[in-house]
């Protein structure tokens, strides 16, 4: 399965997009538009969405543009790198039902959190997807690199559009118009 094609079991969770990574890691606002563009797909074809935010108290909370996309935003603070190491909160949050199958990531920084999120992930038995153009990373060469090693060890890396389009199946998806126009404005 290369996209969550089952809705029920996957969740997006946005990682660490707080104002301060964001300004940090290359073409950030760019991370940050696909990373919109992400959460509005998700919602609209009913995939949860949830973030995390590393050391808020120090470091800031995840950006407004983001938290305002979603209705009561489920945010987990966490110190750890991976949002699912055995002593991060979210861990048993996101794990603790069962319902969890599989986890679409997307945020910052692709060779910390991203990666270490990601690999945890499988290791716990979750299908991964990391969605390539909402991750981003202050070396883009280190980035690169992690990618290729999550999708090696059994993670899919593909664009949003991808993912996305694949959940919607055909154009006969209620959501598909409105899809659409959502590709078209985030361009």
């Amino acid at each position: 399965m290369s996209a969550p094609e089952r809705l029920e079991g996957a969740l997006l969770l946005c990682l660490d997009m707080q104002p301060v990574f964001v300004r940090a890691v290359d073409e950030g606002e760019q991370v940050l538009r696909r990373c919109q563009f992400a959460i509005q797909a998700a919602r609209g074809v009913g995939i949860p969405v949830a973030f995390t935010e590393q050391v808020p108290a120090k470091l800031g909370a995840t950006d407004p543009r983001l938290l305002d996309l979603v209705e009561s935003p489920v945010v987990f603070a966490k110190d750890t790198f991976s949002a699912l190491a055995p002593s991060c909160p979210a861990r048993a949050a996101l794990t603790g039902s069962g319902n969890l199958e599989h986890l679409i990531l997307c945020g910052v920084e692709t060779p910390i959190c991203v990666y270490q999120t990601a690999l945890d992930a499988l290791k716990s038995g979750l299908m991964v997807t990391l969605l390539a153009d909402c991750v981003g990373a202050r070396r883009l060469t280190d980035a690169a690199t992690c990618l290729d090693s999550l999708a090696r060890a059994g993670a899919h890396v593909l664009p949003s559009e991808t993912v996305f389009y694949s959940v919607l199946g055909g154009t006969s998806h209620p959501f598909f118009k409105a899809y659409t126009q959502l590709v078209k404005s985030h361009g």
